[in-house]
């Protein structure tokens, strides 16, 4: 019983480690959304919070409807350094629109949409940089 009771606690601190990973993380991913010192530019997040668990054999998806007329950012963080991630932005037909897998995985992608569109927004960890942990995703419009 006092093992049962141990392998309990274990797995629950486990879980909790991994959420206070991913709730620090979304802090950091909110700094790409705040202005820009380069350009001034502020974005708004959409409200919502992206975020998973993955490993070197998971990606993440998350489907997004982005309004015409609107400037946007996709910012991306799984931890201290900006390049973790590779994210791609599909559309319903599943034709790719953008990866940062391009620009060496750069954390955040500005883009204009002139039509309202239904998308998928794929995310994965680069595996020659990490194989495990918290990715989190955030999507901003310009205010």
């Amino acid at each position: 019983m006092k093992r049962l009771v141990l392998a309990i606690v274990v797995a629950l601190s486990a879980i909790g480690a991994q959420a206070q990973e991913c709730d620090s993380l979304v802090n950091v991913c909110y700094e790409y959304l705040a202005p820009s010192k380069s350009d001034g530019k502020v974005f708004i997040s959409d409200g919502q919070v992206y975020k998973a668990f993955v490993d070197a054999e998971q990606s993440a998806e998350f489907k997004v409807t982005l309004y015409g007329g609107s400037l946007y950012r996709i910012a991306t963080t799984a931890g201290t350094k900006d390049d973790y991630v590779i994210f791609n932005v599909y559309d319903q037909e599943r034709n790719l629109l953008f990866s940062n897998a391009d620009e060496d995985n750069h954390p955040y992608w500005d883009f204009k949409i002139d039509n309202t569109l239904d998308c998928y927004v794929e995310a994965y960890l680069d595996i020659d940089k990490k194989v495990s942990g918290c990715l989190v995703v955030l999507i901003g419009f310009n205010k």
